[in-house]
């Protein structure tokens, strides 16, 4: 039984220990520009059956509750928390935030889409719209040389004023998706499609559900510093629980090893 005891507190090390990872990675990315928190979610592992709830106890009677032995918990997973952050104004057109649902699209080195909530975009050399790693926005905006008064409206659509006469200069799209927390961080505040996400649904902002463009604005992280702190110290009272039943489990089997 101790043996038993020693393996299902080291579980629960385990699932701790990377819990305080996922709390930790949240808290690194505070500032970072529309960072998601995950959440750590876990499952018992199996259990064992001893007695079988209505199981017969006698030839007329049966049990009324059973007996199971669980075998420790498991982390099955980190759930991403799509809450709105708030919005910071730069007052940069070329700075966006997404108001609702929706993520912008960009592509990636190997032709791939990849979706960010990120808008820190920026000119390229050769004026086209992209992300602060150089990845091009898509659909591909450019910004013709000399261009001034650039202006993106929250349906995406973005103009600039050229040799006097305002000019359209493209439509940013936005995607959504069916179960947006099933999308698969890639990091450099990329998100890639998944099976689990469905495929995404690219429209124009403010259409279909998707949320709208406000120009001039960043979103920031949606992690509350203070719950963070809050689950830190939960999962690190957790650990030294558990810690405390792996010191009481190796008494116990001391005990029998100098006492039998």
């Amino acid at each position: 039984m101790a043996n038993a005891a020693l393996q299902v507190a080291r579980t629960g090390l385990d699932a701790e220990n990377t819990r305080m990872r996922v709390i930790a990675n949240n808290l690194a990315n505070v500032n970072t520009t529309g960072f998601k928190r995950d959440r750590a979610t876990f499952e018992t592992l199996a259990y064992q059956a001893i007695t079988t709830p209505g199981a017969p106890s006698s030839a007329e009677n049966k049990y009324a509750v059973g007996l199971s032995l669980g075998s420790g918990v498991q982390m099955t997973g980190t759930a991403r928390i799509d809450t709105q952050g708030s919005f910071t104004t730069t007052s940069n057109s070329l700075d966006l935030a997404i108001e609702g649902s929706g993520y912008f699209q960009v592509r990636t080195p190997d032709g791939k889409t990849a979706y960010t909530r990120a808008g820190d975009f920026s000119q390229s050399p050769e004026g086209a719209l992209v992300t602060s790693a150089g990845l091009p926005v898509q659909p591909a905006i450019t910004i013709p040389t000399g261009a001034q008064a650039i202006t993106i409206g929250s349906d995406g659509t973005a103009s600039a004023t050229v040799e006097g006469a305002v000019t359209e200069l493209g439509k940013i799209e936005t995607a959504s998706f069916v179960n947006a927390a099933g999308l698969q961080s890639l990091g450099d505040n990329l998100l890639a499609e998944t099976p689990a996400s469905g495929a995404p649904q690219v429209g124009a902002p403010g259409l279909e559900g998707r949320g709208t463009i406000r120009s001039g604005a960043l979103e920031a992280s949606n992690v509350n510093v203070v719950e963070e702190l809050v689950d830190m110290i939960e999962t690190q009272r957790a650990y030294e629980v558990n810690s405390k039943m792996i010191s009481a489990a190796d008494e116990m089997l001391k005990y029998v090893n100098q006492q039998v």
